[in-house]
């Protein structure tokens, strides 16, 4: 599975912004996820989705502001991000997770490149 995301950028506080993640390859029964890495920091979870797309996740601090949804027809993820924070800036990597959700990183089968968010207050 080969994953690109693509869709970052700067952006003020309070801005909204939608990231992307085109997967190739086998994505069949994949459950899809966004994670996060600030400078000098691990790898954190924002959100995943269901191969159906019936179930989602979301850390704590961004829900009722991001919203994680799937076209499987597309063989994309998006991430809808609002009411943005600049504590939002980070570099953001999807994930695929074969037949299971990623919530960690350890879950995750296949990372693609990621890109980087900068909200300015």
């Amino acid at each position: 599975v080969q994953l690109q995301a693509f869709g970052g950028g700067l952006v003020q506080a309070g801005d909204s912004l939608r990231l992307s993640c085109a997967a190739s390859g086998r994505t069949f029964n994949t459950g899809m996820s966004w994670f996060l890495k600030s400078p000098g920091k691990e790898r954190d979870f924002v959100a995943a989705i269901s191969w159906s797309g019936n179930s989602t996740y979301y850390e704590e601090s961004v829900k009722g502001r991001f919203t994680i949804s799937r076209d499987n027809a597309k063989n994309t993820v998006y991430l809808q991000m609002s009411s943005l924070k600049p504590e939002d800036t980070a570099v953001y990597y999807c994930g695929s997770s074969r037949g299971r959700v990623g919530i960690v990183p350890y879950d995750v089968d296949y990372w693609g490149k990621g890109t980087q968010v900068t909200v300015s207050s």
